[in-house]
C-alpha cells in the first residue's frame, strides 16, 4: 500500500471510470487508493484525475490434458488496460498488464481446485494492483 504523498498530487480526488465496478481488480484497486488517502469521487466532473480501466478481463485456458482427454492443468490469467488523465493532460498513456498463473486440476478434488483457482485469481489481482500503484507513484 502506498501513501497519498507518494501518489501524484493530481490524484487527491480521483474518479475511477470502469465498465465493471464489481470486478476483483476494481474492488482491490479502489481499496488501495482509499488506504493511500485518496478521495474517490462519484463523478468525473468532481475529480482532479480520472483513472480509466479500459479492459478488465479474467479467464482460464487448458494447458494440458490426460490420455483420456481430461484437462489436467489450467492457466488462469487476468488482463487490465488503463490510463490516467488530469483535465486535458494525459498523465499515463494507456498501458496493459497481464498476470498468469497455472494450476493442476484433479477431478477427484473439485472443491480444492476451485478454491485454489480463486486464491490464484486473488493473488494475481494483488500483483496487478501493486504494479499499478508503483507506476502511479513514479509519476
Amino acid at each position: 500500500m502506498r501513501s497519498a504523498a507518494s501518489l501524484p498530487a493530481e490524484m487527491q480526488q480521483t474518479y475511477i471510470a470502469a465498465v465493471d465496478r464489481h470486478s476483483l481488480f476494481y474492488q482491490a484497486f479502489q481499496n488501495d487508493l482509499k488506504a493511500a488517502g485518496i478521495e474517490l469521487v462519484d463523478s468525473p466532473a468532481d475529480a482532479s484525475a480520472v483513472f480509466s480501466i479500459l479492459t478488465d478481463v479474467t479467464d482460464q485456458r487448458v494447458l494440458s490434458v490426460s490420455g483420456r482427454n481430461v484437462p489436467t492443468e489450467y492457466e488462469v490469467y487476468y488482463t487490465i488496460q488503463y490510463s490516467l488523465e488530469s483535465g486535458e493532460i494525459t498523465m499515463m498513456e494507456t498501458r496493459t498488464q497481464t498476470q498468469v498463473r497455472d494450476y493442476t486440476w484433479d477431478e477427484t478434488l473439485v472443491l480444492g481446485t476451485e478454491e485454489e483457482q480463486q486464491q490464484l485469481r486473488n493473488a494475481i489481482v494483488d500483483d496487478l494492483v501493486r504494479v499499478v500503484m508503483i507506476q502511479l507513484s513514479s509519476l
